[in-house]
């Protein structure tokens, strides 16, 4: 059996890998484009697929395509989505700013599918032809920024419950440490107490409002600009194409999609990949908060804070024999500095637009499919790896908790601003107690100084005022 096979399109043969699917364009796109090794993840691949199915299964049923076309085509689609074809998506991101080589690609893979199974070798283009059949009513234009909507809100709606589950990891350890009392921390120094429990819930909390504002962007990921095909105007589609084409796609993923009522805005500009990316930023700002808190609660862990204990993770320094560190922080946060430069890129990217037509898919999409994979992932790992094996260090809690000097914020409705400062200073230049240093000063008698300074009436509005 040869190596290769010669296919011929209108601007002459080529000689391509038998084994392969795809065609010409991918083959001459392939040669040209030599630049780096950035290829599209597979959901936007499976997400071309489903945008070929939808689009035959529509022209089907507007007798654009004849039965004997149109069915061979949806055949071949659904291979292609469920990632039957993955290895035969061979060009970079690097490529037209459109992503017509890859929709070209997406064509090519599936006429030659579809021939095949019609009994016709690789590269016959008949019956199924890649330009008047696969891609019929349909341009790069509106079909690459329709698969970027599709790729983008199926990965969102998985990214949700990815997120959810950390939520919820870091809201049980809200509501089992809601009774610890510890040292609450401004500006990196001593403030009056909080509760462990407040910590992880407000954690929890921002991770809670992250799914919030993913969900809030769904309606204008939902909304597609197929059918506007070369610039927007619709020319060579059918008129119902897009609104057919769209009651398909909802089908095929259980996501309401619908027409964009203006194909020349979802084509010309990707306002709503910037506003996904953008909350997908708010969400690694929240991150890197719950991993740098995390870290440094649990520093030391004799010479630092050390209040969480950082569970063993069977890793160790190269150097320093036991030594356990944060790794799952450092992942996290890793990641998160990855999401917010992604962020920069899909800003500018989606800048890139002009006129008709933006020129910066390729990147926009790929940029705002990895920083919802990272983010996934790395949420998984610190719910499972770090937040659910965290314990407190009770007994350092208690230890930082009772050398504070902020607890003398509990005199002030009793004695007065002033009097409670000269306390505290008093207590930190002779390093006394609170309560040793208001009795010297003869402010506050011991009685009252333990029925008005109680850390856990400190952790909520309307703290104790003793008699």
């Amino acid at each position: 059996m040869p190596d290769t096979r010669t296919e011929t399109d209108s601007l002459g043969s080529i000689e391509i890998d038998a084994a392969r699917y795809w065609g010409p364009q991918t083959e001459r796109a392939r040669r040209l484009f030599r630049i780096g090794d950035d290829r599209f993840p597979p959901d936007l691949i499976h997400a071309f697929g489903l945008q070929k199915q939808a689009a035959a299964e529509a022209n089907l049923a507007l007798g654009e395509l004849p039965e004997a076309i149109a069915r061979p085509i949806i055949a071949a689609a659904g291979e292609l989505a469920a990632g039957r074809f993955d290895a035969d998506f061979p060009l970079p991101v690097w490529q037209t700013g459109s992503g017509t080589q890859t929709n070209m690609n997406a064509n090519e893979v599936l006429a030659n599918r579809a021939n095949e199974m019609e009994g016709k070798p690789r590269g016959a283009r008949a019956p199924v032809h890649p330009n008047d059949h696969v891609n019929r009513g349909q341009s790069s234009n509106d079909s690459f920024p329709t698969v970027m909507h599709i790729a983008a809100a199926r990965a969102s709606q998985a990214l949700i419950p990815r997120l959810d589950h950390l939520r919820s990891a870091l809201e049980a350890r809200a509501t089992e440490w809601a009774g610890i009392v510890k040292l609450g921390r401004t500006h990196m120094m001593d403030a009056v107490p909080v509760t462990l429990g407040q910590e992880f819930g407000a954690w929890a909390r921002q991770v809670e409002l992250g799914i919030e504002r993913l969900r809030a962007t769904m309606p204008r990921l939902l909304s597609l600009p197929q059918g506007g095909t070369a610039v927007g105007t619709g020319l060579n589609r059918h008129p119902d194409f897009d609104r057919v084409f769209c009651a398909r796609i909802a089908a095929l993923t259980g996501l309401d999609f619908t027409p964009n009522p203006n194909k020349f805005e979802g084509m010309g500009a990707h306002d709503a990949m910037v506003e996904l990316s953008g909350m997908l930023n708010v969400i690694a700002v929240s991150l890197t908060k719950l991993g740098n808190d995390i870290r440094l609660l649990g520093s030391g862990p004799r010479a630092a804070i050390g209040e969480l204990i950082v569970p063993a993770d069977g890793l160790s320094s190269s150097i320093m024999p036991g030594k356990t560190n944060p790794t799952q922080c450092e992942a996290l946060t890793m990641v998160c500095a990855q999401v917010m430069g992604n962020h920069v890129t899909v800003t500018i990217g989606a800048a890139q637009s002009f006129l008709e037509l933006n020129v910066f898919k390729p990147v926009i999409i790929q940029n705002v499919l990895h920083a919802i994979r990272l983010l996934g992932d790395a949420a998984v790992s610190f719910a499972d790896n770090m937040v659910a094996k965290l314990e407190p260090d009770r007994a350092r809690i208690a230890q930082h908790l009772a050398n504070s000097l902020m607890l003398v914020t509990a005199l002030n409705p009793h004695i007065g601003y002033d009097k409670a400062v000269r306390i505290g200073k008093l207590a930190f230049a002779r390093n006394l107690s609170l309560k040793d240093a208001a009795a010297e000063l003869g402010f506050v008698s011991a009685d009252d100084f333990d029925r008005w300074v109680r850390p856990e009436d400190m952790t909520a509005p309307g703290m104790s005022l003793g008699d």
